[in-house]
């Protein structure tokens, strides 16, 4: 949950929290109360504002605005409600011209208010190069290390022994919608904004993020995609016909890593051949993750080829024995400007794999996202 610091502020926010957590005895928490809601409804992780970098945003403010003003309102919040993790305002995207100096003046205000620091990226593939696009996992990658090193930065400045974590609360792609929006009136009613439909190459770079995401996971407690129905978003509703919903080509990847990326990130120590974009000199062709559950004693491998060719791809797992494969799935053979609106696109068996008692081997057909789920005797 945000609360609103530009249009209102320290006020406005501690009414919000005393509603939605105080118990009961004080004019908003006995509104909650009247309204139907006896129980507080405990909202755990606020957020203090949102985008309050960008000049779009109403009530935009400086980098020293903001931290003075997120720093008395996580006061007032925790004299509500003690229990509450308070995330900052980071930059809006990368590009963005206070990129670094915004987070670091933020922190200096909020290190010791805050759990968490907020940053947001989406990209988009409008100069129509999939090779370049299908490397922008790697712009994550360094968006990610550079806030960390923000972050510790600040922390070794203050002789702090807390770390700051980050909330990754917006990603995604997004550019498929940006003419159209440009049709709709100011004020319509349930206007159809940023609906992107998603094709086929914007999958694969969802898997390739969603990979960075759990590689960074030491680090990147809360990623939400941003937004999960119809509003650049993997799942569309119809208002009128069958289905009544259906899935966009992004649901695949995330669905898999939703579902099955639980429990502990294994790194990779690689050796995978690279090609070069005009922004990017090494990009791995493919891109893996390993996920640990013990509680279900399953190994996951999240693997994504970004070549065009078949790949031979083997994992030797140190430390662990496999004593079978649970499931080895592939989502590929796709045009790359193929959508899903005609739901034909499907998760299918992959076939050709073996495994031992400490490897995996697999074949990995051109351009598709792979995963392998093993069980392990450990």
């Amino acid at each position: 949950m945000a609360v609103n610091l530009g249009s209102r502020g320290i006020n406005a926010a501690r009414n919000l929290v005393e509603y939605c957590n105080y118990p009961e005895g004080t004019y908003w928490s006995d509104l909650r109360r009247k309204n139907g809601a006896e129980k507080p409804f405990a909202i755990k992780t606020w957020s203090l504002g949102n985008e309050m970098d960008g000049d779009w945003q109403i009530g935009h403010k400086t980098a020293h605005e903001y931290g003075r003003l997120a720093h008395e309102t996580s006061k007032i919040i925790r004299l509500v409600d003690p229990s509450v993790e308070l995330i900052a305002s980071g930059s809006s995207l990368k590009t963005m011209p206070t990129f670094g100096s915004w987070e670091e003046t933020v922190l200096d205000y909020t290190y010791d208010d805050v759990d968490y620091l907020s940053l947001h990226q989406y990209y988009n593939n409008e100069e129509n190069d999939r090779a370049n696009f299908l490397a922008k996992s790697i712009d994550f990658d360094e968006f990610i290390k550079g806030i960390v090193a923000v972050c510790d930065a600040v922390k070794a400045r203050k002789h702090s022994k807390k770390t700051i974590n980050l909330s990754f609360d917006e990603w995604n792609v997004w550019y498929h919608s940006h003419n159209q929006d440009k049709k709709v009136q100011p004020w319509q009613v349930a206007s159809h904004l940023l609906e992107d439909h998603y094709n086929f190459e914007d999958a694969l770079l969802v898997g390739s993020l969603l990979i960075t995401l759990l590689k960074n996971s030491d680090r990147v407690k809360i990623a939400c995609l941003a937004q999960l129905i119809n509003v650049i978003a993997p799942i569309i509703t119809n208002e009128s016909g069958e289905p009544s919903l259906w899935y966009q080509s992004i649901f695949y990847p995330f669905m898999q890593v939703s579902t099955y990326g639980r429990g502990i990130a294994l790194i990779p120590q690689t050796d995978v051949p690279t090609y070069k974009t005009h922004q990017f000199d090494a990009v791995p062709y493919t891109d893996s993750i390993a996920v640990y559950n013990s509680d279900d004693h399953e190994i996951v491998v999240f693997v994504e080829n970004k070549s065009k060719e078949n790949v031979d791809f083997s994992v030797r797992f140190e430390g662990f024995n496999i004593q079978h494969i649970i499931e080895a799935t592939q989502f590929a053979g796709y045009d790359m400007k193929q959508t899903n609106k005609d739901q034909k696109m499907r998760i299918v068996k992959l076939k050709n794999h073996t495994v031992t008692n400490h490897m995996l081997i697999a074949s990995l057909n051109p351009l598709s996202w792979n995963m392998f789920r093993m069980m392990t005797n450990d």
